[in-house]
């Protein structure tokens, strides 16, 4: 199910970005295109040229909320899952619904939000 999916990879730390492009290539998945900064982010969403089928989302990009991303990823209807420290206590009401990776994560961890959003997408 998650073969060949792209994936449009939201994380402002390197190691962190780097060791979830190796988890998802694990799970057969391609990393469309990594956004370490709020702005960068928003202009990769709203990109309707980027192809990607889901989206994993740090909550907190150099101290700026991402959430300005995934309203345009739900308006788009792109599946994505939230990873942050805090796990989904952590986010406000609105988000608390949504898949969440709870730092540090594992690659199970990983497959598992990922089969969730791609069954609910």
């Amino acid at each position: 199910m998650l073969n060949g999916k792209r994936v449009l990879l939201v994380e402002d730390e390197a190691l962190v970005a780097m060791l979830v492009e190796d988890m998802l290539a694990d799970e057969g998945c391609e990393v469309a295109a990594t956004a370490s900064r709020l702005g960068e982010a928003l202009s990769m969403a709203s990109d309707p040229s980027l192809r990607f089928d889901i989206a994993i989302l740090d909550v907190n990009l150099a101290g700026e909320p991402v959430f300005a991303v995934a309203e345009v990823l739900e308006k788009r209807g792109v599946p994505f899952a939230f990873a942050t420290g805090y796990g989904a206590g952590g986010l406000p009401d609105d988000w608390k619904i949504r898949p969440t990776l709870q730092k540090p994560f594992t690659a199970a961890d990983v497959h598992a939000v990922l089969e969730r959003i791609v069954s609910q997408g």
